[in-house]
């Protein structure tokens, strides 16, 4: 598989820092914003292949990003990290787009295994797109008998 990149949005420095740096221990490029707010501003300035996205933060609660991210047409695997979560938390935030929901503290093996999921899914579901694009270029440029044809 190839590199990726991991952005870790948490305001707690400590676990956001400590995240960070298990996930760069195996490999894998990462960086840390501490609000919703400075991880728009690095979404949109520099490649991201996953989210990890506390539930819970002062300027803008991971809830509010995850919908903003939806609302704007980022498409970006998202897990939701939280130290207090609960049934109905986990399954808004999967029905806003999230990729899956994982409650602190977690073991670094088993956030990598959901990252790589994460991306797995990701990459199937952008091929997939790719391919109906290429089919719809392709339909779009038959001639309207070559659309009756195919009609029948």
């Amino acid at each position: 598989m190839r590199e990726f990149n991991v952005l870790v949005v948490d305001d707690e420095d400590e676990f956001r820092d400590l995240t960070v740096k298990r996930l760069e221990k195996r490999g894998v490029k990462a960086k840390g914003a501490a609000g919703g707010k400075e991880a728009l501003e690095i979404l949109e300035h520099s490649h991201t292949d996953v989210v990890l996205l506390d539930v819970k933060m002062p300027d803008m609660s991971g809830m509010a990003l995850l919908e903003t991210l939806k609302s704007s047409g980022i498409v970006l695997p998202v897990i939701m990290i939280t130290g207090h979560g609960d049934v109905p938390m986990a399954v808004r935030a999967l029905k806003h787009g999230a990729f899956d929901f994982i409650q602190k503290p977690f073991k670094a093996r088993e956030l990598l295994e959901r990252v790589r999921a994460a991306l797995e899914l990701d990459q199937k579901n952008r091929l997939r797109i790719s391919e109906l694009n290429l089919r719809r270029a392709c339909f779009s440029t038959l001639t309207d008998r070559e659309m009756e044809v195919v009609d029948l």
